[in-house]
């Protein structure tokens, strides 16, 4: 069933601060993906800690996307 209260009016800083969490969000999980997946990297970075520092960003890319989610819902 659909919630309409989430589609209430909103201040414009409440918006610009809503889409600055999802550009955020975005840009956390791109950069984290980016880590684990490229290959080449200009940076000399062994593999394990490549992947355990794109793991983690992903992991922060969440709680942030689950904090703007929340303050949406409130």
């Amino acid at each position: 069933m659909v919630n309409f209260k989430g589609f209430r009016q909103k201040s414009p800083q409440q918006r610009f601060l809503f889409i600055l969490g999802l550009v955020m969000f975005v840009f956390y999980m791109v950069l984290g993906i980016g880590l684990i997946a490229w290959t080449d990297m200009p940076v000399s970075i062994e593999r394990k800690y490549r992947i355990m520092l794109g793991c983690l960003l992903i992991v922060y890319a969440g709680i942030r996307f689950l904090r703007v989610f929340k303050q949406e819902n409130e």
